[in-house]
């Protein structure tokens, strides 16, 4: 028996939507049926992923919308255009993140430092905020907060934004004790993927990477895809509170996570 994901006719927000995880996610979500709401900094970008959306599944609806993740009248109007256009949100995938810093964390600046939890962290709770009052209060739901297995091991050079990352598992099971029985939320913790926030950690040693990977490559935004799917769909339905790390077995390995 077929594991269902109960998705066709849901309507899902993604942020980040125009590249990465977030653009495999929300072709994914299409491919299942359910209406897509497309959001990330730059509209021109959005619309050439709504066009491929359209072309690939014209039965579903599509709604790209541009709103940097950590503005709060930006991200309401976003959403408010959701609801509008579909009448409500029933998945919200926080994908959106940033990484403008890498160093020593003894010589971080403020305003980097700022910039990295806005962006990783507190705009999960604000789009969180949002999503609830306008229709999952009412409605239910099921949101995925996209974490990495930085939130759980200490690197060199990225460690405020595993720091950031480590809050993204805990807001994920503090949400999901606040809001239950109403709204599942769950979260998915990747190890290296393909994607441009983590270029710097594979483009130039993807071949040594793969070598120590026990699953024998880095990870693609379509393998993190497919997890987002399960949590945000039927199949999880008796799971919140979650993270489930999809890294190639990478945190098995010491020095690698």
């Amino acid at each position: 028996m077929g594991l269902e994901t109960g998705l066709a006719g849901r309507t899902a927000l993604i942020t980040g939507a125009s590249r990465g995880i977030g653009k495999a996610t929300a072709v994914a979500l299409a491919a299942e049926g359910c209406n897509v709401v497309l959001s990330s900094r730059k509209q021109g970008a959005l619309d050439e992923v709504a066009a491929e959306i359209r072309q690939a599944h014209p039965g579903v609806g599509v709604l790209p919308k541009a709103a940097h993740v950590g503005d709060e009248e930006a991200a309401r109007a976003c959403v408010e255009a959701a609801v509008g256009e579909f009448g409500r949100v029933d998945i919200l995938v926080n994908n959106a993140g940033t990484n403008p810093y890498f160093g020593p964390m003894v010589d971080l600046d403020a305003a980097r430092a700022s910039k990295i939890v806005q962006v990783n962290q507190f705009a999960i709770v604000l789009w969180t905020q949002l999503v609830w009052k306008a229709s999952m209060a009412e409605h239910g739901g099921s949101i995925v907060n996209i974490a990495s297995v930085g939130g759980m091991v200490t690197e060199p050079g990225i460690g405020y934004y595993n720091a950031s990352k480590a809050a993204v598992i805990h807001l994920t099971r503090q949400f999901a004790m606040e809001l239950a029985p109403t709204v599942r939320v769950n979260g998915v913790a990747p190890g290296i993927v393909r994607t441009h926030l983590a270029r710097a950690l594979w483009e130039e040693n993807e071949a040594q990477l793969n070598k120590f990977m026990p699953l024998g490559r880095i990870g693609e935004p379509e393998d993190i895809a497919k997890t987002i799917l399960f949590l945000a769909g039927d199949a999880s339905s008796w799971m919140t509170g979650q993270t489930m790390v999809i890294d190639g077995g990478a945190i098995v390995r010491p020095g690698i996570g």
